[in-house]
């Protein structure tokens, strides 16, 4: 298959450490040529907070602990870039985690964000969406919001990491969910884990 071209925002849910983990396995990953990666001005906080990488200056460095070589940084602010346009060739989009605020936002197709936009036009555009929603427990809002976004085409894959792996901290926790992401959107990893039933 062709070389795939991504995008992947970050927004203000806990779990900065699923994000960082995407990231460095697309950077890694021969199958994908470009990432266009977002994070939300909510998302430096909790990045700030749970990864200790604080501030906009050098995030992917910082978080990828190397130069990037195919991701490119866009402000949530920014929104004539590239990935706001349907006419801009895209093979998906990934929202991890996502926050019940950007959620709100794309189920109803309030595209005043780069982040909104992007995924307003992923959806248009008829698109691989991933919303990796993270909270607990959710209330009706956020379960209707859910469900209008999955009518809209998008995939609902909460952040529900496995224990059947065992795995030794959350840095492992975190990578085996997203080899479950990418594999969802035709990458899989050398490194997943799969279930083998006992004969």
């Amino acid at each position: 298959m062709d070389a795939l071209n991504l995008t992947v925002a970050l927004t203000g849910a806990s779990g900065a450490v699923f994000c960082q983990e995407l990231l460095r396995a697309l950077e890694a990953d021969d199958r994908v040529a470009h990432v266009h990666f977002v994070p939300s001005e909510n998302s430096l906080r909790v990045i700030a907070e749970e990864l200790g990488v604080s501030g906009r200056s050098g995030l992917l460095e910082k978080l990828l602990c190397a130069a990037p070589a195919k991701t490119v940084q866009h402000s949530n602010s920014e929104i004539g870039a590239a990935i706001a346009s349907g006419s801009y060739p895209s093979n998906g989009m990934i929202v991890l985690p996502c926050s019940m605020g950007t959620l709100a936002a794309i189920a109803n197709g309030l595209a005043d964000s780069l982040i909104a936009r992007a995924a307003d036009v992923t959806l248009k555009e008829r698109r691989p969406l991933l919303l990796c929603v993270r909270e607990t427990p959710f209330n009706r809002i956020h379960l209707r919001n859910m469900t209008l976004a999955a009518e809209a085409g998008a995939v609902i894959f909460p952040v529900i990491p496995a224990f059947y792996n065992r795995p030794i901290d959350s840095t492992e926790m975190a990578r085996q969910f997203v080899n479950r992401v990418l594999a969802h959107i035709g990458l899989p990893q050398p490194g997943a884990y799969v279930w083998k039933a006992e004969e």
